[in-house]
């Protein structure tokens, strides 16, 4: 959806500058290009990093990340242009607006950067308050970060999840997690019992007694064999050394995918300071999804466990974010080349302001299919799609409001605040 609608915006602005629809598409796709080029990029070196670190379903999730961003680029950048080739050789009538659209979000004038030190105030009082639940809240560790095992188990009809607890807490000498998973009829059950011993006896032992603590629920004629094939849906394991591992690996993905996306802003835009507005909105998006994470997990209908899903979400959330954000320093490289002797403010809000109409349809767009996901793709991928929801919010805000706000503070006031300006022929 991105590169089509960077495209699309782009023909719209050439058709509104006077320019003949032959003209104004192919001038559309040429000034679509570099924006289109840098920004998912920088998604790909997201995707490559887990693909690299990550394992399991999110190596897989990954690896059908980067596919994506290569067919979607292909489809994009020659596809549509070959289909708009052959319709205009055939006369067709072609229209990139309808009449509500045609002006949407076109005179827009809001000074971002006059305002900018009330969202810096906004963002860093949310940030505290997000800090502070952290550190009271913590989060719900997932068993790939704490350790565990993890059953997934059915019955004929609902259940209660405290009930059930308090079944299993004499056998397994603790209580263990217990939450709804799906309809109201399934449960997942999360334990540590004997998670240090790696006997094939333990696995056994533990099964025997999540059978023995659920045999209320399931019914007389239920035995345990039957419970294994019918009502026992899925177990996993993780043991406490592959769990460290894993958070290892997790914190490296997520430096690693910064590192790399810095250099990458830093050697495309020829200024560190872009670089520094770009991480720091990304440490913002990460932060408040985080945040929003330890405030919610146990008051939400589903879970919010932090697991590798969700380090996969959050790489993804950095590789949404950056991609909105350097269309909008694309935009300000091109206007520093074509209005060298404007403010450096009144260049910045130029360029913020030329991109909201596509930052906006972008955003609803993604939020369009997220939402569908998140209500019909079933519990086991809720809490994952729930985050990418936060993260797009949160990345579209820090793209206008933070990442180029640091950008106008951080460089030198006069005519050559930025090296690469050049005149466009």
């Amino acid at each position: 959806v991105d590169a089509n609608v960077l495209i699309y915006e782009r023909i719209r602005e050439e058709l509104t500058a006077g320019k003949g629809i032959k003209l104004a598409i192919a001038d559309g796709y040429k000034n679509a290009l570099s924006a289109i080029i840098d920004s998912n990029l920088t998604t790909m070196i997201v995707g490559v990093i887990l693909i690299l670190s990550g394992s399991g379903p999110v190596k897989g999730f990954a690896t059908t990340l980067v596919i994506g961003i290569c067919t979607s680029l292909f489809s994009a950048i020659l596809i549509t242009r070959l289909i708009y080739e052959k319709l205009l050789t055939r006369n067709r009538v072609l229209t990139f607006a309808t009449r509500i659209t045609q002006g949407a979000f076109k005179n827009i004038n809001y000074d971002f950067m006059g305002n900018r030190r009330i969202f810096y105030a906004i963002s860093s009082a949310i940030m505290v308050i997000f800090i502070i639940t952290i550190a009271i809240r913590g989060f719900s560790l997932g068993v790939d970060f704490k350790g565990g095992r993890t059953f997934v188990v059915r019955f004929d009809k609902p259940v209660n999840t405290e009930a059930i607890a308090a079944s299993l807490k004499p056998v397994f000498g603790g209580t263990p997690q217990v939450i709804t998973f799906g309809t109201e009829n399934q449960i997942r059950v999360t334990t540590d019992y004997k998670i240090d011993d790696d006997a094939a006896e333990a696995d056994e032992e533990t099964e025997q007694l999540l059978y023995q603590g659920l045999k209320p629920f399931l019914g007389e004629n239920v035995d345990f064999n039957s419970f294994i094939v019918n009502n026992r849906q899925s177990s996993e394991k993780v043991g406490p050394t592959v769990a460290d591992d894993i958070k290892i690996q997790s914190v490296w993905a997520i430096f690693f995918s910064l590192i790399g996306i810095f250099l990458y802003v830093f050697v495309r835009f020829r200024n560190w300071q872009f670089g520094l507005g770009g991480i720091v909105a990304l440490m913002h998006d990460a932060m408040m999804t985080l945040g929003l994470f330890a405030l919610l997990w146990g008051i939400m209908p589903f879970s919010m466990e932090i697991d590798q899903a969700f380090i996969a979400a959050i790489l993804t959330i950095l590789g949404y974010s950056i991609n909105d954000t350097v269309v909008i320093f694309d935009r300000v490289r091109e206007y520093v080349g074509l209005y060298r002797k404007r403010d450096k403010a009144e260049i910045i809000n130029m360029a913020v302001n030329a991109t909201i109409s596509r930052t906006i349809n972008t955003s609803l767009t993604v939020l369009f299919v997220l939402l569908v996901i998140f209500i019909f793709g079933g519990e086991s991928i809720r809490g994952f799609t729930f985050a990418l929801l936060i993260g797009v919010v949160t990345g579209t805000y820090s793209t206008v409001f933070i990442a180029t706000a640091l950008v106008y503070d951080t460089t030198k006031s006069g005519p050559d605040w930025m090296k690469f300006g050049k005149k466009k022929s």
